[in-house]
């Protein structure tokens, strides 16, 4: 019998989690059984965990997107991987386990080069932003664009794939992260805590015309923020709520705030002015177009092969650390992928 960190509580980190003694389904003709070396986190972790994320399951249950691991058995449909490969894999809940079951399309091999710690920022957050950039909103070289958040973990793959494709980009994060986002490319960053960045977009735009994408991972105000420094043609794409959070707390009045700070929309508005706005959300992508998703994992596993990305690991503790990696993800002191290790 394999251990797992169970949720148990809506609460603050070091009281919400409990190991535990974890049984497994019966392996199914079209799964993969991983022994995971890595686990990753995700701030929809955090906002499961403080009852804020519509999709978790009753508690108490174990959350989880990412691991990185070892197969050690595969349905009889299964081809594309075998027993022993190393691999990247999506769970739909169940990662902060020892051992995973999950679907084959979930699942990718991955170079012996790639350490399972980075790997873990391939399954949820580099195919969030490959299905953005590549899939939604394709990008296109001197395209204008804001990433919000962009020294988080979606947001430092989505820097290096703006990058690749020869767009100018303007990045928010916090004081300490600015020497940050200048490392890994961003033409303009962006102090979110001094600075608005809506006024200093503006003020680079001498023609008003506008900016090209948007990636908002915040939503409410910054959201509509962004919606208005699109131009014609503008694209957004909204793939988180982590202003739903206000001093590392959630409670349905900061939940209400933001929905009220989105504004409202017409599709006449965008009609007019040729904008588009994509809300992204790999799990029901998962859950529907399983095609799709195994798509854009093996997508950016050939990307981080190519060199086109580097998932950047800001910080690494051991799985009984979860407590301490919880409260420092949700604190927003990471860069990068925040990765838990089993041995």
């Amino acid at each position: 019998m394999s251990k797992a960190y169970y949720l148990t509580k809506n609460t603050d980190s070091d009281k919400a989690f409990e190991l535990r003694d974890h049984s497994l389904p019966s392996l199914g003709i079209d799964d993969v059984k991983i022994k995971v070396h890595s686990f990753g986190l995700n701030f929809a972790d955090v906002l499961a965990r403080r009852g804020l994320y519509q999709d978790c399951p009753p508690l108490p249950t174990v959350i989880g997107y990412d691991v990185a691991g070892i197969v050690s058995e595969v349905g009889q449909n299964v081809t594309d991987c075998k027993v022993g490969d190393r691999v990247v894999a999506l769970t739909r809940f169940g990662g902060y386990a020892e051992e995973v079951i999950t679907m084959k399309e979930g699942v990718a091999r991955i170079p012996n080069d790639l350490d399972f710690g980075k790997a873990t920022a391939l399954a949820t957050q580099a195919c969030t932003a490959y299905y953005c950039a590549y899939e939604c909103l394709q990008l296109h070289k001197g395209d204008k664009v804001l990433i919000q958040a962009a020294a988080g973990g979606v947001g430092t793959i989505l820097v290096q794939m703006a990058k690749a494709k020869g767009c100018y980009i303007y990045g928010t994060a916090s004081s300490s992260k600015q020497d940050h986002l200048i490392k890994i490319g961003v033409d303009c960053p962006i102090d979110y805590t001094t600075e608005d960045f809506e006024k200093i977009i503006k003020s680079h735009d001498m023609y008003g015309e506008g900016i090209d994408v948007v990636f908002d991972s915040l939503g409410g105000k910054p959201f509509k923020k962004g919606y208005n420094l699109l131009g014609p043609g503008g694209k957004i794409a909204f793939i988180g709520s982590a202003s739903s959070l206000k001093n590392g707390k959630g409670n349905l009045l900061s939940t209400i705030n933001m929905a009220r700070g989105f504004g409202f929309f017409s599709p006449i508005q965008l009609i007019l002015n040729s904008k588009s706005i994509c809300g992204v959300n790999m799990l029901r992508i998962a859950d529907h177009r399983k095609q799709i998703f195994k798509h854009c994992i093996d997508e950016v596993v050939k990307l981080y092969e190519n060199g086109v990305i580097d998932p950047i690991v800001g910080k690494e503790f051991s799985a009984d650390q979860l407590a301490e990696a919880h409260a420092y993800l949700e604190k927003r002191k990471s860069i990068g992928k925040v990765v838990l290790n089993w041995l």
